[in-house]
């Protein structure tokens, strides 16, 4: 197995020789680790004397212990290193010039999952933004998509839905390292920030995370492992329905149900539990808290037999037309407030696109569907193929 070096061990191995007299701020979360996991904040701390003097963190929390959609994080001190760590999933999700005042330059290293609406590349968006109206250099340590930067899928976002689960108009699963995606919007959006991207060694874009040799720590409290986040782009649209999304289980994103769901009508809409690089195992389960806590939920545990076979978004939609299908009258979609939008229909935001909740309760053909989404994924992929840093 081929040795994956980080964007962060880059870093810590080959510093810029600019660095060395700059205050340091770093954006993280518990997944920032090394090989010998190590965490990135004490690894810059000692490599870097006296420099990090602030912490920042992603939804979740620094510790990534939050297990919800706004469910916000406060400021606090690190009891450690004794300086602050600035929530961007608080108060406020953009940094301020006070936060910035604080630093120099700031790192970024979190791990994304490759889809649109996981909220750190909107944060990161939003660092870049901020960096640039004050000049402010941001430094991205890369690190691997976990779902692999050959296969993209869906359709790019509609910039009237923009929100902080998708601010760009590109595919639910995008196929871009941070660094890369990082690239794209500075450039293509004119943030104009001044930016450089560590890059990883060692890692090419048909790995999966399971063929990295890395360790995985959840990037947040609901992705626990690498099949989680392999069906997570599609799994996510559960979040604008009242189906489970198996938050409360053991099995977050892998597993979905509702109580009032038939298994047997769904597997015929279907064809079966053979889906395209996977298999639908029937399963009851009792979620511990979020949507029908306590209640027993009939459903379906993916398990991905070819991942490269699998697509997760078409196959979520797939099950969920035939949801709608043969529940009409118990399926509802979810109202708003979601992440932090009180007027846009959750659902929407979402898919990024208005028009596919209701060819859903029209009953059309998701394939159909599909077809009309494909000539803007080949644009996409189109102009994102000259960020990409590896083969």
């Amino acid at each position: 197995m081929t040795k994956i070096t980080t964007g962060l061990e880059n870093l810590i191995t080959a510093p810029p020789a600019w660095m060395s007299k700059n205050r340091l701020g770093l954006l993280s979360n518990p997944a920032s680790i090394d090989s010998r996991y190590r965490h990135a904040s004490q690894l810059i701390h000692r490599h870097f004397p006296d420099q990090l003097t602030a912490l920042f963190s992603p939804q979740h929390g620094f510790f990534g212990e939050k297990q919800d959609n706004m469910v916000e994080s406060a400021d606090m001190v690190d009891a450690k290193l004794k300086i602050p760590i600035f929530s961007l999933y608080g108060k406020t999700r953009v940094p301020t010039a006070q936060m910035l005042d604080h630093i120099d330059v700031l790192i970024v290293d979190l791990m994304d999952v490759g889809t649109r609406v996981y909220t750190f590349t909107s944060t990161l968006s939003y660092c870049l933004e901020a960096c640039a109206r004050l000049n402010k250099r941001v430094v991205v340590l890369d690190r691997p998509n976990p779902i692999n930067g050959i296969q993209v899928e869906g359709n790019c976002l509609s910039m009237a839905l923009s929100s902080f689960v998708g601010r760009y108009p590109i595919p639910m699963r995008h196929g871009l390292t941070m660094g890369e995606y990082a690239s794209y919007i500075n450039q293509s959006f004119n943030i104009n920030c001044p930016l450089e991207v560590i890059p990883m060694e060692g890692w090419n874009r048909r790995m999966y995370f399971q063929h990295t040799g890395l360790a995985w720590v959840p990037p947040s409290p609901n992705l626990p492992t690498p099949v989680s986040a392999i069906v997570y782009p599609g799994q996510v649209i559960w979040e604008g329905t009242n189906i489970s999304e198996g938050r409360g289980t053991t099995l977050p994103f892998e597993q979905f149900g509702a109580p009032f769901i038939n298994i047997d009508k769904v597997l015929s809409f279907m064809g079966g539990q053979h889906i395209p690089g996977g298999i639908l195992r029937p399963v009851a389960f009792e979620p511990t808290s979020n949507k029908w806590a306590g209640q027993t939920c009939n459903g379906f545990c993916i398990h991905v037999t070819d991942p490269y076979q699998f697509r997760p978004y078409t196959t979520s939609l797939k099950l969920l037309s035939a949801i709608i299908y043969h529940h009409k009258n118990q399926f509802q979609w979810k109202q708003p407030p979601y992440e932090y939008e009180w007027k846009k229909c959750p659902f929407d935001m979402i898919v990024g696109n208005d028009t596919i909740r209701q060819q859903l309760e029209n009953g059309k053909d998701i394939d159909s569907i599909q077809k009309k989404w494909e000539p803007g994924l080949t644009e996409y992929q189109s102009i994102t193929q000259k960020f990409h840093l590896y083969q």
